[in-house]
């Protein structure tokens, strides 16, 4: 445990000295800024006023931002530390392959996700400052569900590192793989739908086996009990799971997915030609 506590301080202070942390960081900061600065507290619709509806547009926005940057930042962990020639060094030393692998893993968690909980934290100061009704449920939440994506994409990331023999093809297969499940998997559950006369309830089953489907239709319950904005698929989401099941599995399925791609990455990394 001290070993793994070390490597991750270590991969913190490295990524913190990287370029890429401070544009992630201007990122999320430019989004939380730009959303006070539009109005949105003030704004009414659906009956919420307030930080609720800041906070659902800021998680539409983060859906589409936070999973490329985890996975174009840690698919270069362990291709990138090969290639550079860093294994040969880091294995001479009295540290185990599981408290480097899975150091490393926690290290980048907690520095991909600090500007995204940071963003939530100004979110609330500002609603503290202004005076405006704080829905401390949705923030608390929203911040797990938060985590568990960011969670989900860090393992996904891990698996395609691992698995990729230069950092080249690992960015690609990162890309691709947020490329599908953004865009691509909607497109193809439409066509089976129009062509196969597939019933809704299992095009509602496989889209929620995307992580960012379920992500954004949780982030969607708290801000609609009702799911209005979902039309009839709403039916059957709530038949099947009920709104605390369905948050609850919101919540718990991207951990799952995250756990099982890092666990199989391990795996892979300990079979691999690494030692």
């Amino acid at each position: 445990m001290k070993q793994l506590i070390q490597l991750a301080k270590a991969d913190i202070g490295e990524s913190l000295r990287a370029r890429w942390f401070l544009v992630y960081a201007i990122v999320f900061g430019g989004v939380m800024v730009g959303l006070f600065v539009s109005g949105l507290t003030e704004s009414r619709i659906m009956g919420f006023t307030g930080l609720s509806r800041l906070l659902v547009t800021y998680l539409q926005i983060t859906m589409a931002i936070l999973p490329i940057f985890m996975l174009i930042t840690t698919v270069r962990s362990v291709v990138g530390d090969r290639e550079a020639g860093v294994f040969e060094y880091i294995l001479a030393l009295p540290v185990g392959i599981g408290a480097w692998y899975w150091g490393k893993l926690a290290g980048r968690f907690l520095v991909v996700f600090l500007p995204v909980f940071g963003a939530m934290v100004a979110a609330v100061i500002y609603g503290l400052i202004q005076g405006v009704a704080i829905p401390w449920f949705q923030v608390l939440f929203y911040t797990g569900l938060l985590a568990s994506l960011a969670w989900c994409f860090l393992g996904i990331g891990m698996l395609i590192s691992t698995l990729s023999r230069s950092t080249d093809v690992a960015q690609g297969a990162a890309f691709m793989t947020w490329l599908f499940l953004l865009l691509f998997l909607d497109l193809i559950l439409l066509g089976a739908m129009i062509q196969e006369g597939l019933p809704a309830e299992s095009a509602v089953a496989i889209a929620l086996l995307n992580p960012l489907q379920a992500f954004r239709t949780a982030s969607m319950l708290l801000f609609d009990p009702q799911l209005v904005l979902l039309g009839p698929s709403a039916y059957v989401i709530l038949d099947n799971f009920g709104y605390r099941g369905y948050l609850a599995w919101a919540m718990s399925y991207p951990i799952l997915i995250g756990l099982g791609s890092a666990g199989l990455g391990f795996w892979v990394f300990k079979r691999g030609d690494y030692s």
